[in-house]
């Protein structure tokens, strides 16, 4: 019996450190991804502003982003909350850094041309997490909204 423990914990301490590895482009792909799955709708403009921000500021190639992406998707169907995704940028990234990424989660939620209150409340949420000032908040979301395609 005393075996049959040892090798249950064995297995769960191996599973575990699989879903430790977690690098800054899959938690910054699954961030994105939260905010796109927020309002139940999986646009392809949202997808489009992902994969254009991973491109730009992950410097990923095409062929890279959409695995990438896919792989973000999974990871984000499975989690029980975000705070794998969110220990990593905060793990990596300073202040300034983090109010950019706050930027990009507002591009995403802006990408089909208007804010759905669920993506604002999953962006208000992430950016606590990632504690980044309200006043950080709401200055991310003014740029974002500016630079947004209207309809």
């Amino acid at each position: 019996m005393l075996n049959h423990l040892k090798k249950l914990l064995q297995n769960k301490n191996s599973k575990t450190a699989e879903h430790e590895v977690l690098d800054f482009n899959t938690a910054l792909a699954a961030l994105l991804v939260e905010v796109m799955r927020a309002d139940g709708k999986l646009l392809e403009s949202e997808f489009d502003k992902i994969r254009e921000i991973m491109i730009d500021r992950c410097q990923l190639t095409v062929e890279q982003v959409t695995p990438l992406i896919d792989k973000a998707q999974k990871q984000v169907e499975q989690a029980i909350d975000m705070y794998a995704f969110v220990k990593q940028i905060n793990q990596q990234t300073s202040d300034i850094e983090r109010i950019d990424i706050i930027e990009l989660l507002w591009h995403v939620a802006f990408a089909d041309g208007e804010l759905d209150s669920y993506e604002d409340h999953i962006i208000r949420k992430i950016s606590g997490l990632l504690y980044v000032a309200h006043a950080d908040f709401i200055s991310a979301k003014i740029a974002a909204q500016e630079s947004a395609p209207s309809r």
